[in-house]
């Protein structure tokens, strides 16, 4: 909520916390990746209305040494551009909705016809633009200036256009953008198509603090219906997937995905009844704030199936989570549940006291987890671990999960950021209750004999 006067209180969205980082930003130069529906343009329209209206960033009004305690700095003409009219309606909607209540004092203009809002005899203006390069740019100055669907737009309307507009007055930029997928990029109207991320990597090695580099996903947008977003990404192909929802910009980052092996093509299956002669078993992930559990059933081929998932997005304790597991389960005969390192023997008791005993997985100690993955890859590469493909979250993380780069910016043997893939660790625990595909024993990929 900011305040433009003590008569008119213009109160605009609440930003979402990647929202607030690059709003909060004291860089003249800012670059920001995100997801498609990640919330780039809702955040802009919320920083360029901030701008317009002169309120201080650092107390988003309230008063601060910064601003004198005034609440309130120097009111820019900020200028917002983006390549297609369908961008700039979404924006004008946002920050229109927001000016109103001082439109309709009459002390601020709006024109509808050309886009802008401007304070009545003076030059502080906002102005909505469509313009993907430097000629359909042109016309305009801001110490201001804001690109969104950059990677779509011409190098030179910032090169030859941009950056002298902002020259005389030390004005401030951001650059928005999703990385270019197949499906864009031929709406591009760049030399390079490139480009974005090139800058990108340019403001993330700067180190004299005027550039900085933001990075989202879709699924940190908390305003957007998870399940929505999960059924729209099913028919995306895993490019699109890693650049239009998770903002992944570097195409060796497919090559440095840890489970890359999964052939969605053959092995996301749509849901079917899993026979009840089929055996059931559950791997599991355990703490009190991220528990997770994913259940498998194998038909008389070998062949493994992924049919549930579990991950609460608040944690419960032992008690409710198996009363949720007993749910899942009903009807079917578990023959084995896995879970945990060699370390957490607590955790399983504690739920073998609640009548679901976890036995610890049949590959543990130093080196464990390249083990596990390896037999997990194993069954993938023979297209021997089928998917449901309701199982949004565990596909999800399939997609994401990646290995860590050392120095050099090689990959190496540990996963990157490995402990926030609660459903892959199920799935490596889960694998370690099958024999690897090289074992050659009374039937191909069998059950290892688990001992009771």
């Amino acid at each position: 909520m900011v305040t433009a006067s003590k008569e008119v209180t213009i109160t605009t969205r609440d930003p979402h916390t990647e929202q607030n980082r690059f709003k909060r930003s004291k860089a003249k130069r800012k670059i920001i990746r995100a997801g498609r529906r990640g919330g780039k343009t809702v955040g802009a329209s919320i920083c360029d209305v901030e701008a317009f209206l002169g309120v201080c960033p650092d107390c988003e009004g309230f008063g601060c040494p910064e601003c004198h305690n005034t609440g309130k700095v120097e009111p820019k003409r900020v200028l917002y551009t983006a390549p297609t009219g369908e961008q700039t309606d979404a924006y004008w909607y946002e920050v229109t909705r927001a000016l109103r209540p001082l439109v309709e004092t009459g002390s601020y203009k709006q024109n509808e016809t050309e886009r802008y809002i401007e304070k009545v005899g003076t030059q502080n203006r906002l102005k909505a633009k469509t313009a993907w390069n430097a000629n359909t740019l042109r016309g305009d100055y801001a110490d201001r200036l804001t690109f969104d669907e950059w990677q779509l737009t011409a190098e030179d309307a910032w090169d030859d256009v941009g950056a002298p507009m902002l020259l005389d007055n030390n004005g401030d930029a951001i650059f928005i953008y999703t990385p270019p997928s197949l499906k864009t990029s031929g709406m591009s109207r760049a030399r390079d198509p490139r480009h974005a991320t090139k800058m990108f990597k340019m403001a993330q090695a700067d180190t004299t603090g005027r550039w900085e580099a933001f990075h989202f996903t879709s699924f940190d947008n908390p305003h957007l219906n998870r399940e929505a977003l999960s059924e729209i990404t099913l028919d995306m192909s895993r490019d699109s997937y890693l650049k239009e929802i998770m903002a992944e910009d570097d195409e060796s980052q497919v090559n440095l995905l840890v489970y890359g092996c999964f052939n969605e093509a053959i092995c996301k299956v749509e849901r079917f009844n899993i026979p009840k002669e089929w055996m059931m078993y559950v791997g599991h992930d355990f703490g009190s704030a991220n528990p997770a559990a994913l259940f498998a059933a194998q038909n008389p081929a070998g062949d493994i199936f992924l049919c549930n998932e579990y991950a609460p997005v608040v944690g419960k304790s032992s008690f409710q989570n198996v009363e949720a597991f007993r749910l899942i389960v009903e009807g079917y005969t578990v023959l084995a549940r896995v879970g945990g390192s060699h370390q957490e023997d607590a955790s399983r008791s504690e739920y073998t006291l609640q009548g679901w005993p976890i036995a610890e997985p049949f590959i543990t100690g130093a080196g464990s987890v390249k083990a596990q993955i390896d037999r997990v890859k194993g069954k993938m590469e023979k297209n021997k671990v089928y998917i449901f493909s309701d199982l949004y979250q565990t596909l999800m993380q399939i997609n994401t999960c990646m290995w860590k780069l050392d120095d050099m910016g090689k990959p190496t043997n540990e996963v990157k950021d490995e402990k926030k893939f609660h459903l892959l660790a199920c799935l490596r625990y889960l694998m370690t209750l099958f024999n690897p595909e090289t074992v050659r024993g009374a039937s191909k990929g069998g059950m290892v004999s688990a001992g009771w």
